[in-house]
């Protein structure tokens, strides 16, 4: 439903473009790590995975099942709440191998949270947490690297700024863009594999931004 959603939602809001490497598609099963500008990409990079057939449970902070009719609709499609220094966060994985092994796709968000910033500029994704090589590493799946810009456009900011941003974008159409990169095998778990990963989003993300003819800045 979720994905179904995103991809009615997003026409409205803005000018979904998206590209592939060579022109390819997604394996059957990974672990698609897309780089957090927004509180809007998540539901852009799941219009643009749409449209190559794929609908990813959702790896995402616990937090978002505490919010009425979202967090039901989290729970009763099997999307996994991620609960950080907590016990349960072990159960997380388990529940993401269970996914790929049953042949679906996994989106997550390594970089952990979004960026503290009130402008709506382009920045490199930052530091990666572990938990993507760790699941990598444990389930042998493939990283699928995705890169998304154009989200600040449509929220960014302060409050004031994320709801006049939401209510103005339907008029002003931001342009936005996914690039989703070559499928990646980690070297291992550690902090290496890790830094694979983010510099193979990182990637991905500087073409997307090429497309929009954004100027690419540094992490923020």
């Amino acid at each position: 439903m979720l994905s179904r959603l995103a991809g009615r939602l997003v026409p409205a809001v803005g000018r979904l473009t998206l590209t592939t490497d060579d022109g390819a598609g997604l394996p059957t099963a990974g672990i698609i790590a897309a780089n957090h500008t927004s509180l809007a990409d998540p539901v852009i990079v799941l219009a643009a995975l749409l449209r190559l057939g794929a609908r990813p449970v959702v790896m995402a902070t616990a937090g978002l099942w505490s919010v009425p009719l979202l967090g039901r609709a989290l729970a009763r499609e099997g999307h996994i709440p991620v609960y950080r220094g907590d016990p349960r966060a072990a159960r997380s994985v388990d529940l993401a191998q269970e996914a790929l092994e049953r042949g679906r796709h996994i989106l997550i968000y390594a970089e952990g949270g979004l960026p503290r910033r009130t402008d709506a500029a382009e920045a490199e994704p930052g530091a990666f947490r572990r938990g993507l090589a760790r699941l990598a590493h444990r389930t042998g799946a493939p990283v699928i690297p995705v890169g998304q810009a154009g989200a600040r456009r449509v929220t960014s900011g302060s409050a004031v700024k994320q709801l006049a941003g939401l209510a103005t974008a339907p008029v002003r159409r931001p342009r936005l863009h996914v690039h989703v990169g070559p499928p990646l095998r980690l070297d291992g778990e550690g902090p290496a594999a890790t830094e694979q990963a983010r510099l193979a989003v990182t990637a991905a993300w500087r073409t997307a931004v090429a497309r929009l003819g954004e100027p690419a800045g540094p992490a923020a």
